[in-house]
């Protein structure tokens, strides 16, 4: 087993190594508020990029206001100069995410290094996520009515089905159980001119057909959302992958993809107690449509720290201690295994520790936190060994630094919450 300590960016050379020539990285985290987890993927990135030649960076964030970031980043026209003005715009709660100084330093930094490439070699920055409705729908009644008002009917015809449900869109996923209020064939029929506009080329046109895309994906998460059960998670991680599809399409045929997302998202959910839920997470179906050799999948962990997290849902974030991971936990073997900051690069199966393939429970915090649930929950059982292709580890780890914000309420995510 390959254990390297960690104390620079150069040691993660045998990263690297193990990435090779991979089309996809996904680079995950334990928790979304965790200074460390981002610095160290901070690192890994910049090396991809400066590299390796990667073309993009896709986070678990909404598409709009991931765009205002990528135009910042790519020194668009009538783009903010700064991505940290961007990043502070960003309102549906959780902010921090996204909107914290640790993103901004990294996104100031892609400004910079984009600055010395043509405009065709831009490193991108995108999101993946559903939640957008009502931004991406306003965003297509924008573009529509400057760059092809033919097809706003479409788009107004999706808005007024819509309209009646308001910001508490989930009641429209309610509605839709009981009467005939599904917004379907609006959706499907915007999402059609779109598409055929998109064929037309332009960053625009390509913004405006993921913007219907993501309200088509909202649209069938909202109904899911509301019959329980693990659909509405499915619908947004295959949302998320099909948002990489054609990013990468985007990019072109030698396009190579980073992913930052929760580890939930990133690990492969076979190797966990998800799929005997019928979940399926981005992670494996990554790993199924561009094959393992073609996609790395990089886990975190630690022992114990502080993040940033809520007590409830749309709560104020505050700072809170992580204990000590739980007996017999994934983590608390790492804690006597490892040094303070190390990278584990997973051996192939029949050449690694037998405890790799053994199911240990796996801590998973996300933006809604009880340190008290620790006993019970905040754990998904997980094979390590086949769940990640590489593991980094930061025995205590500091909570990051949110920027200022407004906070809009978020939509209920799926379990585990808020991932």
């Amino acid at each position: 087993m390959q254990v390297h300590r960690l104390g620079a960016p150069d040691d993660f050379d045998p990263l690297l190594e193990r990435i090779g020539s991979a089309r996809i990285v996904m680079l995950g985290e334990a928790s979304h508020g965790t200074y460390d987890y981002y610095r160290l993927r901070e690192q890994v990135t910049r090396r991809l990029i400066a590299e390796c030649g990667f073309s993009f960076v896709a986070v678990e964030g909404d598409w709009p206001d991931c765009d205002l970031v990528h135009r910042s980043v790519v020194a668009a026209p009538d783009a903010d100069d700064d991505p940290q003005r961007a990043l502070e715009r960003f309102e549906r709660w959780p902010t921090w995410m996204w909107s914290n100084a640790e993103v901004a330093r990294f996104c100031r930094w892609l400004r910079a290094c984009n600055a010395d490439r043509p405009a065709e070699r831009r490193v991108g920055f995108h999101g993946l996520d559903v939640y957008s409705l009502w931004d991406s729908m306003q965003a297509i009644l924008d573009y529509l009515g400057e760059e092809d008002p033919a097809s706003l009917e479409a788009a107004q015809e999706a808005y007024r089905c819509f309209e009646p449900y308001g910001t508490r869109i989930e009641e429209y996923g309610l509605a839709s159980r009981f009467v005939s209020a599904r917004c379907e064939a609006e959706v499907v029929r915007l999402l059609a001119r779109t598409r055929e506009r998109a064929a037309a080329d332009g960053a625009d046109a390509f913004s405006a057909w993921q913007n219907a895309a993501v309200v088509a994906g909202a649209e069938k998460y909202y109904r899911a959302m509301v019959g329980g059960g693990p659909q509405s998670w499915n619908v947004r991680d295959t949302h998320m992958v099909e948002t990489l599809d054609r990013l990468l399409d985007r990019y072109g045929p030698r396009s190579r993809a980073i992913v930052w997302a929760h580890n939930t998202h990133v690990g492969d959910a076979r190797a966990t107690d998800m799929t005997r839920d019928g979940m399926v997470n981005v992670g494996q179906l990554a790993r199924e449509r561009y094959g393992a050799d073609d996609v790395v999948l990089v886990g975190f962990g630690s022992y114990q720290g502080s993040v940033v997290a809520a007590n409830r849902w749309g709560a104020p974030a505050e700072v809170m201690t992580v204990p000590v991971a739980r007996a017999g936990s994934l983590e608390e073997r790492l804690h006597r295994m490892l040094p303070e900051r190390a990278l584990l690069v997973v051996p192939p199966p029949g050449d690694r520790p037998d405890w790799l393939d053994e199911e240990a429970d796996h801590r998973a915090i996300g933006v809604v936190y009880d340190p008290s649930f620790e006993a019970w929950g905040n754990y998904v059982p997980t094979r390590l060994g086949d769940r990640y292709d590489a593991f980094i580890w930061c025995d205590h780890t500091t909570a990051l630094h949110p920027l200022p914000a407004v906070a809009a309420p978020g939509e209920l995510e799926t379990y585990p919450s808020g991932v």
